[in-house]
């Protein structure tokens, strides 16, 4: 069977296309070739992440992996039969474990057996969702679908609607530091998030745990939110320290990302857009989401889901203030995806 080919500069033009298109020929059976990958990026081609996740997919489905290698612009995957099992990845950087997962989730799904996964990365890192984000808030989103990542999972991904306007009930977080940075910064964090939500959303009840891990390889701040509504929805916000941001700045720019999903009265937040949009196409029946302006991620699963498997998304723009938006996704009648799955999953990292 010829690759589909596939433009890796397309929209977001970085790790997204890679991400969806590999997943989506892992779990079709469909062989691809990626050209010109992250070719409007400062340092272009691949980088040790995006590679830790191919030569996983790779191993997964048993296949065949071209032009794995750090800075390559194009490759060729032809992936055989989903296996599962239990691997160790190591991303030999700092790179993201939740970018790696974002690409392998749906492939165990289908692989009709427990898998452990051990994973050896970034937990936090600058533009991914933090592990904590992917846990806590991400894993609720997934259980819409009928998907748990640490118990059994349903024999066939669920649709859903969420697209009605969602009631806020209270605001939990966990406020962090490490290493050689005092406990002080952590309450720094967490005192400026609470002010702002406050002054924002009113008398809502915020709890934000603060503390300081002692063991751990070098230094590190951030501040993970999560508002909860009445629904039992859950959207999220999240601040990194870096070296030259305020306690109080990290505070304020993580309660600004959950204050806009909240103002919204949408669904899924910003980080959660995109990462549905899988799930979407592969459930049966019709799934539709409240949001916000769909993020560029978000457009580039769309586009790439759309291509390898025929499944047809809309976009349905609500023209209210704030813009809200209804992602809604027809599954097509296809035995590549009327797959069931059982099992069971879990993940480690170290």
């Amino acid at each position: 069977m010829e690759p589909v080919v596939i433009y890796g500069s397309i929209l977001e033009g970085g790790g997204q296309t890679l991400r969806i298109s590999s997943a989506l020929s892992a779990i079709l059976g469909v062989p691809i070739r990626i050209h010109s990958i992250r070719a409007g990026r400062s340092t272009p081609g691949l980088r040790p992440q995006h590679l830790t996740g191919l030569n996983l997919i790779k191993d997964l489905t048993n296949g065949s992996l071209e032009g794995g290698n750090i800075g390559s612009t194009e490759i060729t995957l032809r992936p055989s039969q989903i296996s599962g099992g239990e691997f160790s990845v190591d991303t030999k950087t700092a790179g993201s474990i939740t970018l790696i997962v974002q690409a392998i989730l749906p492939c165990l799904l289908f692989a009709g057996k427990k898998s452990v996964i051990k994973m050896k990365g970034g937990t936090n890192v600058e533009m991914s969702p933090p592990l904590d984000y992917f846990t806590d808030v991400f894993s609720s989103v997934a259980k819409r679908f009928g998907i748990s990542f640490s118990c059994k999972l349903i024999k066939r991904l669920s649709c859903v609607t969420l697209d009605q306007p969602q009631t806020l009930k209270c605001v939990n977080g966990v406020s962090f530091v490490a290493g050689t940075i005092p406990i002080r910064v952590a309450n720094e964090m967490a005192h400026s998030a609470t002010l702002k939500i406050h002054d924002s959303l009113g008398n809502i009840p915020v709890n934000i745990h603060q503390f300081k891990e002692n063991k751990a390889f070098g230094n590190g701040a951030a501040l993970i939110l999560s508002c909860e509504t009445a629904d039992g929805m859950l959207l999220g916000g999240t601040g990194l320290g870096k070296p030259r941001n305020a306690a109080n700045q990290v505070g304020q720019e993580a309660a600004d990302e959950l204050i806009e999903s909240c103002f919204r009265k949408v669904c899924l937040d910003q980080y959660a857009q995109d990462q549905v949009i899988i799930f979407m196409a592969l459930a049966e029946g019709i799934s539709k989401v409240l949001v916000g302006p769909p993020t560029l991620h978000t457009r580039t699963a769309i586009h790439v889901t759309s291509q390898l498997t025929g499944v047809k998304f809309d976009i349905i723009d609500l023209k209210t203030q704030p813009e809200t938006f209804i992602i809604e996704c027809k599954d097509v009648e296809s035995t590549r995806l009327s797959k069931s799955f059982s099992g069971q999953m879990s993940m480690e990292t170290q």
